[in-house]
């Protein structure tokens, strides 16, 4: 089975958002946020001392994590 896998995106087309606004986000605390980071479940670029993650990767992190309780 084949893995599709998005077109890649040109840097001026990447909206990317911080760590505080990424937790605020999905309603975690930012060490969640961090914790996503460094396992590599949520993909982000460090920019100096901090991190920014790409808000497409933001929203196919809960578009996956999403399932049906009921």
């Amino acid at each position: 089975m084949a893995t599709e896998r998005p077109e890649p995106l040109r840097p001026a087309q990447v909206q990317f958002l911080t760590v505080a606004e990424v937790a605020s986000m999905m309603r975690v605390s930012k060490m969640t946020v961090y914790r996503l980071v460094h396992s590599g479940e949520l993909p982000a670029a460090r920019v100096g001392r901090s991190f920014r993650v790409p808000q497409r990767a933001v929203e196919d992190y809960l578009r996956n994590a999403y399932f049906d309780a009921g």
